[in-house]
């Protein structure tokens, strides 16, 4: 049976009640809400008749409406059942780009999916957040980065990534390495690094920039551990002093951490797998003062079994509030690991927490 459990408020005083109003298909996969007289819970972009508010209460996944009692729709459940044969469909599309010599192309794809390319299209895009086209192109930059890392000649490494021509590489090098190849091969030898060192309501935090953009926010007690820290990323750059114009920057990602829902309009020089780069992409979509589970990215990102992976992904980023991994918990509402301690964590949550609720 339903939770008969009381409610800490009226439904309609929910911001979510307004999703479900507005059948807002942006809301899908940030909850769900249940009706206690019919003992269902549906999407917020159901097109059912919409429940009297007071019957209405929310859940931050199917699975915790389940553990509740109650059960989905037809409509819910015809539609998870067509989603996860999408998301069956788009992992092993993805697994074909992974081991294909040359990238397929969107129709071959679609017709291995078994839909038309607009559509195959689409569905790619919302389970992974990336084109097909850009998905191989993140996957390619990932072999090449891990090949030059080995040792192995910029040559052989760009053929061995799935380049079929070294024109076409070298055309697109600087935005995957952020340096010349030989560069990056060498631990980043010749690449100049601007970084700062400083203070905010965090503790110390280092701010570095590559050419491309900003490509590490870190966190923590010792200003001297978060430089070895940058160091250890590319031991051969040349990392350089912020001067006075690199310390607007910095002002700019310290107002980050002070205020998350101002945003941070500048470029960021990411570089992870291609498994990787979807999560972060999905983290950044998650609203300051809301959170997601692991679970939650899982599913948003069409691999509902990868929780341990998406873990993996959040701990590997380097960017410390402009890649959200700070608003991801566990299932159970646990805060979990933050590579910049949990208690950071806690108070960026809390302080996103307060200053959603004084804009309301």
């Amino acid at each position: 049976m339903p939770s008969t459990k009381p409610r800490a408020r009226h439904a309609a005083d929910d911001p979510r009640w307004t999703a479900v109003m507005a059948r807002d298909p942006a809301a899908d996969g940030r909850f769900v809400y249940a009706v206690r007289t019919t003992g269902v819970y549906c999407h917020p972009s159901s097109p059912t008749r919409l429940p009297r508010p007071e019957n209405v209460e929310f859940f931050d996944t199917p699975a915790a409406a389940e553990a509740a009692g109650y059960r989905p729709s037809r409509r819910t459940a015809s539609r998870g059942a067509v989603a996860a044969r999408h998301a069956e469909l788009v992992a092993d599309c993805c697994r074909l780009i992974e081991t294909a010599a040359t990238v397929p192309a969107l129709d071959e794809l679609a017709h291995r999916a078994g839909l038309s390319a607009y559509h195959f299209h689409r569905i790619f895009k919302a389970a992974t957040g990336l084109t097909p086209r850009a998905y191989a192109a993140a996957h390619r930059a990932h072999a090449l980065r891990s090949r030059l890392r080995d040792g192995a000649p910029v040559t052989a490494a760009i053929y061995e990534a799935g380049f079929n021509a070294s024109s076409r590489f070298y055309a697109h090098a600087d935005r995957m390495l952020g340096m010349r190849p030989a560069d990056y091969r060498a631990g980043g030898a010749n690449a100049r690094i601007r970084f700062a060192l400083g203070q905010c309501s965090l503790g110390a935090i280092l701010v570095a920039q590559s050419e491309r953009g900003l490509c590490a926010i870190l966190l923590g007690d010792d200003p001297e551990t978060l430089l070895r820290q940058l160091q250890d990323q590319f031991p051969q750059a040349d990392l350089v002093g912020g001067d006075p114009d690199f310390e607007a920057i910095v002002a700019q990602v310290v107002g980050l951490v002070e205020t998350p829902a101002i945003g941070l309009d500048l470029p960021l020089d990411v570089r992870g797998t291609a498994f990787q780069e979807r999560v972060w992409q999905a983290l950044r979509e998650i609203p300051p003062g809301t959170t997601a589970t692991y679970a939650d990215i899982a599913a948003r990102i069409g691999l509902p079994k990868a929780v341990r992976a998406v873990a993996g992904a959040c701990a590997a980023n380097l960017l410390a509030v402009a890649i959200p991994c700070h608003r991801v918990i566990r299932s159970d509402g646990a805060l979990s690991g933050y590579r910049w301690g949990v208690d950071r964590k806690q108070r960026l949550l809390a302080r996103e927490l307060a200053a959603t609720a004084a804009d309301r």
